[in-house]
């Protein structure tokens, strides 16, 4: 997209504005999209009135600890080749919301904004900084130089507080219990029930805790008797396991997770091959290294106390055995712990850096071009209030930024093509 052009476009529009005719939007909701929706409108309607409402004390709390405090503001997408991959819930309505502002043109629109950014190997982008502040301190700028209002302490629960507004949106970010969102429904907008989407697994082992600390590359997770499977690495933890394959699991598999309250069976394949990959390099292991305990040399380039665990978990009492010990029955136990390991998900964590929820405003409820409320003229949606959730990586920010910036679009066109419409 051509930012240059497009902002051009607005503010000759807006020009057109008199002062009598300066419109005021209501944003409520201060975290990153609130202000990504603010500093896009201001830019493209100079003369728009803007004024952002935040029930607590500070604003942009959640991107200032998101990413462990360095804010994973976005993705390359380069690994992704259906949104439905990252998107759980939302996928066909990003699609369409890419078409305006996507990854890319998220990526310009920050460097263009003084804030440089760097793609790590796992291509998940960060701030060059590695520090949030970098992009809080964009945002919070440009608001201050730019006369946008701030209102914090402020729990804006009627549109009876911002009726003297001409455009309102809320962009309030999940409702774990849902008790935000009632007025929402009361005003006739079909909820999603939320639930939690990215959290990590309780599983009571005490021999896996003992391995806490422990990252294992490239794995696969599976929930048994369902479709619900994520690949990534694995964290082992004091209460059971996290990272990227737990916390894609996690987003998949959330309402499922929840139906069920967090009770289920967990699958993982450690070394990410099928069985008679794994039988033909342990029978090979047995000819090449007869000799080798098996306990001390494995084939698969696991971490030794993980082999260590798998090994003693399938042998048990033969976990001491020489490579050329191994018999049929041995190694069929062997291969199906290592690509089929069984164990009980007990419940469930939130994830430290960041906590996102599935459901909100569903997106039956608005117009999938403008994101403008379908039951309330002038009322809007950007960001984790509606029904779009992404895994970890980037990609909850991503949809923040997107769907922010369609709003910003779409109360610009709604004033032009007001203006349009008198002039002739």
């Amino acid at each position: 997209m051509n930012f240059d052009a497009e902002k051009e476009k607005f503010c000759n529009f807006a020009k057109k504005l008199t002062l009598s005719m300066a419109m005021r939007t209501a944003i409520i909701g201060g975290g990153a999209a609130g202000f990504f929706l603010a500093v896009n409108l201001k830019e493209m309607m100079p003369e728009m009135e803007i004024t952002i409402f935040e029930r607590s004390s500070r604003v942009l709390a959640k991107v200032e600890v998101s990413g462990g405090g360095r804010c994973n503001c976005t993705n390359s997408f380069a690994r992704v080749s259906d949104l439905s991959q990252v998107y759980p819930r939302g996928h066909r309505l990003m699609k369409r919301l890419f078409n305006v502002f996507d990854y890319e043109d998220a990526y310009q629109w920050f460097e263009r904004h003084g804030v440089a950014l760097v793609t790590q190997d796992d291509e998940c982008v960060f701030p060059q900084a590695q520090d949030s502040h970098a992009i809080i301190d964009c945002f919070l700028t440009f608001a201050h130089r730019n006369h946008i209002t701030i209102r914090t302490g402020e729990k804006i629960q009627s549109l009876d507080a911002v009726y003297s507004f001409d455009f309102m949106v809320v962009t309030t970010g999940g409702s774990p219990k849902g008790e935000g969102l009632k007025w929402l429904a009361d005003l006739g907008h079909e909820i999603e029930q939320p639930v939690p989407s990215l959290f990590t697994f309780s599983i009571v082992d005490a021999r896996l805790h003992d391995m806490q600390g422990l990252v294992v590359n490239d794995v696969t997770t599976h929930i048994p008797g369902t479709k619900l499977r994520a690949d990534g690495p694995l964290l082992i933890t004091h209460w059971g396991m996290s990272g990227p394959a737990i916390l894609r699991l996690s987003s998949y598999a959330a309402r499922y997770l929840a139906d069920n309250n967090y009770q289920a069976p967990l699958s993982i394949n450690w070394i990410q091959k099928n069985e008679e990959d794994a039988q033909a390099a342990l029978y090979e292991l047995a000819v090449r290294q007869p000799q080798k305990l098996l306990a001390t040399y494995n084939p698969f380039g696991l971490q030794q106390r993980l082999w260590n665990y798998l090994v003693d978990k399938a042998l048990t009492t033969r976990a001491t055995i020489r490579c050329q010990e191994l018999n049929k029955k041995d190694v069929n136990r062997l291969v199906n712990v290592l690509t089929n390991d069984h164990y009980h998900i007990a419940g469930r964590a939130a994830f430290k850096d960041e906590f996102v929820t599935c459901g909100g405003v569903s997106l039956k409820a608005v117009n999938p071009t403008t994101l403008e409320s379908r039951h309330v003229p002038h009322l809007y949606f950007a960001g984790e209030v509606l029904d779009i959730d992404g895994v970890t990586g980037g990609f909850n920010f991503q949809a923040a930024w997107t769907t922010a910036y369609v709003v910003a679009c779409s109360i610009c066109s709604s004033l032009t093509n007001n203006i349009n419409i008198n002039a002739s």
